[in-house]
């Protein structure tokens, strides 16, 4: 018998923080699916730092944001742990890696010790430094775009990611599968009527309440809303859930206390807290200004989803592509510059029939496009496809065609 055949539903899922949402998410996914998940990756420290997984894992060590030096020892500890563990990784049918650090492991991984795997990169950003100009950016790109010669499937959550980024600058060629950031199912408690949860008591100390909630990222995007919060006191509320990422604490702190209309409300656990923290809200916050040259014009992001899902419309850039994506469904209002008194006439001249009328559009919207149902099922039909193909065709980049 083949090995791959004889591998069954053996899959390895490299993360680079066991204990993120997302992972725990796609681990659930790709278990209901009949996989045997063990995974292999790192923690960050940033939330969840009590969580431990119920599923087998392998932790090899801490990792920070943005520290590239850090992460490149210790990505040379991580590859003595795969090697003391090589015969274990031979019955591994499915790589699947996030981010190119787990990417480069899993290239490795497959080169040394399971050559007929099927090796999947997901990515749900383009970090900036891969689109930067400076010698450590064209590096990195060399490095991924040489890995991405093992990849047979890439999984996006936007397409915004495929058009301006792997095509064009990394000159992929090959298999992608679009896997939104859709609400796991999980969400759902039974048979939950989403009507009636969509149209949740509003807070009557100011006229709007709008939610930010998950990583709070971006200085740009935080500053803009502080200003929107002086000019527009007594009739908007901003309230925060989640974890800060590259908004400053101090500077954050700073801003709330300077704006009464400013709360901080803390961390929340998705996807059990959804429900309760978007009935307290009017409109959800999507104006992401981190990275408007790449990442943030093309990501679609989570809290879309976990909006819609509850009734509440968003705010999102025009022509970024989840600004698209309210337009093309009319399930909320997308701005350009300038912002700041853009943002500032629309909420001064919003009504309540406006608002009405965007939750009534977005509770006639099939539950599928903001509840991942069978995604995860399709890209498991793929997975079973390539491997059977690979039973007698093995992916080999050294004597097969360049991508």
């Amino acid at each position: 018998m083949s090995a791959s055949r004889s591998r069954g539903r053996q899959l390895v899922y490299l993360s680079p923080d066991i204990s993120d949402t997302s992972t725990i998410k796609r681990v659930e996914e790709f278990i209901s699916q009949g996989y045997a998940v063990t995974v292999i990756g790192f923690r960050r420290d940033r939330y969840n730092r009590n969580y431990a997984p119920a599923w087998p894992h392998v932790l090899l060590g801490y990792t920070a944001d943005a520290k590239y030096g850090q992460r490149a020892l210790v990505m040379l500890g991580a590859l003595r742990a795969l090697i003391a563990r090589r015969q274990w990784l031979r019955h591994t049918a499915v790589l699947y890696c996030r981010n190119l650090d787990q990417l480069v492991l899993a290239t490795l991984a497959r080169v040394l010790f399971c050559r007929d795997a099927l090796v999947v990169y997901e990515i749900l950003d383009v970090q900036p430094i891969l689109v930067g100009r400076g010698p450590l950016s064209r590096l990195l790109r060399a490095i991924e775009r040489l890995c991405l010669r093992w990849v047979r499937v890439l999984v996006v959550s936007s397409p915004g990611f495929v058009t301006n980024y792997f095509r064009p600058v990394q000159r992929y060629r090959g298999d992608w599968f679009l896997l939104e950031n859709k609400v796991h199912p999980s969400a759902l408690s039974g048979e939950r009527d989403l009507a009636v949860e969509a149209d949740p008591p509003r807070v009557r100390e100011h006229s709007w309440v709008v939610g930010y909630f998950g990583l709070i990222r971006g200085q740009q995007t935080f500053d803009l809303m502080t200003r929107l919060a002086a000019r527009l006191r007594g009739k908007v509320l901003f309230t925060f859930r989640g974890v800060l990422t590259t908004v400053d604490r101090a500077h954050f702190a700073a801003g709330l206390a300077a704006n009464p209309n400013m709360i901080y409300a803390g961390d929340y656990v998705s996807p059990r807290d959804l429900a309760s923290i978007y009935r307290e809200v009017d409109l959800a916050w999507a104006l992401d200004l981190e990275n408007v040259d790449h990442n943030s014009r093309w990501l679609l992001p989570c809290r879309f989803y976990e909006a819609g899902l509850h009734g509440v419309p968003c705010l999102g850039m025009r022509d970024f592509e989840v600004g698209r994506l309210i337009d093309r469904l009319g399930v909320g209002w997308t701005f350009e510059e300038p912002l700041e008194d853009a943002l500032v006439r629309f909420f001064e001249t919003l009504t309540a029939a406006e608002l009405d009328e965007k939750r009534r559009r977005l509770r006639a919207l099939p539950r599928s496009t903001f509840i991942a149902d069978d995604d995860i099922a399709g890209l498991c039909k793929i997975f079973d496809r390539e491997l059977a193909e690979l039973v007698d065709t093995p992916l080999d980049p050294v004597i097969g065609p360049s991508l």
